[in-house]
């Protein structure tokens, strides 16, 4: 690696020279760094906003699921089933999917051998357990901080390797060649750096490797940590094409302390309460609309491991009214909702818990998990302290205080498009993790850790064996690149010119606002065409909209860009779906698209227009880009699972021949 300082008009540029460069420092970058140097490229570099600032290091859940192919038991399973259980979620490719059930083993087993204590018995079996949208008990859990411990592991891998970390280094741009088919490096503000002058950093890099996670900061409603923001957008304004931009996950989270209330949390079956603004009239508002008792608990039960809002869910007393319900409190009479593990779900103006009057999934599973004691609270400490010691941890104690929840934004399906090696098609570009866009409509719960460690092994695998090539030098890369360096700049002055960026945040709010109003689970089609024109207007403007005095706040200038872009583009692919008569599907009720708006949730079965996958906006993959100025959608067929030849010889052959890495 080679660093040297430039000067470009009145900028003195920090320049990095190397064949990686890693954005990002969650659990899948971290795993590319370290699989980068174990497979002998050690011309590498990390840079990131704040290590350890992502969803990796601070997300969870009662015991937040990681999924891997069984490894236990007699229940067959294979890396096949496996491909067809991510496969059948939809809008997801079949190569994809049978890559990441055939990486699953090695990641988890690395994994393992790092440090990350996933259970197993005496005779070494890794168990497993049912998470959403799985048919096989695949799902394991370190506890409620799995991808924390995963980032902690990594982290002392990355340390003990001596790969080189820049922190705070915020990178804001992509650079690409002239015809944007491929990046040749990025540009950073270096946020430690007082002077705006000689805050910028350049990097001269082969490959980069993008890492930054979800769009945390474009929902108002968000479960996402505060820390992260995500910068997608920067990929889209380089060139490179996003895929499934429709598909994100909805649930119920606390909103104090943003934590996804999934799994146990439901199952020791808590009860659900609304308040006015001041916190009066309180009333357990869910009773209403379910029938009984044992369909009520039933419902608050299987919201646990049915976590993620799903419209088909809906009917007959199923779990995701409850989101429904949660959402109208909220968004439509203004109220506050709580769920509360002090008291038990009332019936009938009856504060008591009922085992006899429990179905028999519900009462089965406590009686296994040694939890039907009387109150939820005593039910949460037997099954899983551990996710009660993490409230209380973060200024919460259950056993005294109810919790302000919300239907909030908890992941992103959709993403950059990529090719099996986790290739975008900005060429020398590998989006791995959340920011990759692979997982289609329905995932199983913890397939996105899985993914992301089995797909920044196979960026690395493919870096290391076909773009190993010695960097530009210096002037072919500047000269490459300076078309894309210098509006970077003359931008920057602009908003130093312009001073304080007060309106910065006023900003932000708009875009957040708009994206929760409009592209969460209720997707009303007037709201989205709106929405979808509102974005494309704000986007014309908004670089005038924000200004900078300070390092800090030029970066967030870059930052609320990228948002701006980003959300217009997610707008834009939901008014394309909806537009061609896209249906309610994954984490999201359509609407607005035949006489009735919004179902009638006073009935007990209700006729939601669900997704059939018989028209072609629901049965292809939406591919967004933005090229020249202009928003590109189109729809591309999704490809099936293929089929191998497993043949020892013949994979030897091509293993020894170095023929199986395709470029």
């Amino acid at each position: 690696m080679e660093s040297e300082s430039i000067q470009a008009g009145r900028y003195k540029l920090k320049l990095y020279s190397l064949n990686t460069l890693i954005i990002g420092s969650g659990a899948a970058s971290l795993n590319a760094a370290v699989s980068l140097h174990s497979m002998g490229q050690k011309d590498i570099l990390m840079a990131t906003t704040g290590w350890g600032a992502g969803t990796s290091n601070n997300a969870g859940s009662d015991k937040q699921t990681y999924y891997k192919l069984s490894l236990c038991g007699n229940e067959p399973d294979s890396i096949r089933a496996m491909a067809e259980d991510m496969f059948n979620g939809k809008c997801i490719h079949g190569d994809i999917a049978l890559c990441e059930a055939q990486g699953s083993v090695q990641a988890f087993m690395n994994l393992v051998k790092l440090g990350v204590p996933f259970p197993h018995d005496k005779y070494g079996s890794w168990a497993g357990y049912k998470t959403d949208h799985d048919p096989r008990a695949r799902a394991t859990s370190a506890g409620p901080y799995t991808s924390k411990i995963m980032v902690s592991v990594l982290s002392a891998e990355v340390k003990r390797r001596k790969i080189k970390v820049l922190d705070n280094h915020q990178v804001i741009e992509l650079l690409t060649d002239m015809d944007k088919t491929r990046v040749v490096g990025a540009i950073a503000i270096n946020l430690r750096i007082k002077d705006p002058l000689k805050a910028f950093v350049l990097f001269n890099a082969m490959n980069i490797i993008l890492g930054t996670g979800g769009p945390g900061d474009m929902y108002a409603e968000s479960v996402y940590p505060l820390s992260q923001t995500g910068s997608i957008g920067m990929a889209f304004r380089a060139g490179a094409t996003g895929q499934n931009l429709t598909e994100s996950q909805f649930g119920i989270a606390s909103l104090k302390f943003r934590w996804n209330l999934s799994g146990n949390y439901q199952q020791v079956l808590p009860r659900y309460f609304s308040t006015d603004a001041g916190g009066r009239g309180e009333t357990e508002f869910l009773n209403e609309y379910y029938p009984d008792y044992t369909a009520l608990t039933k419902a608050i039960f299987l919201k646990g491991y049915q976590w993620p809002f799903d419209p088909s869910r809906i009917s007959g007393s199923g779990s995701s009214l409850i989101d429904l319900l949660v959402f109208k409190e909220r968004e439509e009479k203004g109220r506050r909702v709580f769920i509360d593990f002090r008291r038990n779900v009332s019936w009938k103006g009856k504060d008591i818990f009922l085992p006899d009057m429990l179905d028999r999934e519900v009462y089965n599973y406590l009686f296994k998990s040694g939890a039907l004691q009387s109150l939820p609270v005593e039910r949460l400490i037997s099954i899983n302290n551990p996710a009660m010691e993490l409230y209380r941890d973060n200024g919460i104690d259950l056993s005294s205080e109810p919790v302000e929840i919300g239907i909030c934004a908890q992941h992103n399906n959709g993403g950059l498009k990529s090719n099996i090696w986790w290739e975008s098609d900005l060429r020398h570009l590998f989006p791995v993790g959340e920011v990759n866009g692979s997982h289609g409509v329905y995932r199983p719960g913890g397939s996105a850790l899985n993914s992301g460690q089995v797909g920044s092994a196979r960026a690395a695998e493919f870096i290391s064996r076909r773009y190993n090539d010695p960097v530009p030098g210096r002037d072919m890369f500047l000269s490459a690149s300076m078309e894309i360096i210098g509006p970077v700049l003359k931008l920057s002055d602009q908003w130093l010119l312009t001073g304080k960026g007060n309106r910065n945040n006023q900003v932000n709010y708009e875009i957040s606002q708009r994206m929760s109003a409009a592209g969460s689970v209720i997707r009303d089609r007037n709201k989205v065409m709106k929405a979808a024109a509102e974005a494309i207007l704000l986007l014309e403007k908004i670089n005038g909209k924000t200004g900078a005095a300070s390092v800090k706040e030029l970066a967030d200038c870059y930052r609320i860009s990228d948002n701006c872009l980003a959300h217009a583009l997610y707008l834009e692919a939901i008014r394309y779906y909806i537009d061609g008569k896209g249906r309610s599907r994954g984490s999201y009720l359509v609407t607005g698209n035949r006489e009735t708006a919004i179902p009638d949730i006073s009935v007990a079965d209700l006729d939601i227009y669900l997704c059939r996958y018989d028209r072609e906006v629901e049965n292809k993959i939406l591919e967004i880009s933005f090229r020249n100025g202009k928003l590109v959608i189109d729809a591309s067929d999704v490809r099936e699972i293929p089929s191998q030849n497993l043949w020892f010889e013949t994979v030897w052959k091509d293993y020894l021949e170095d023929n199986y890495i395709e470029g």
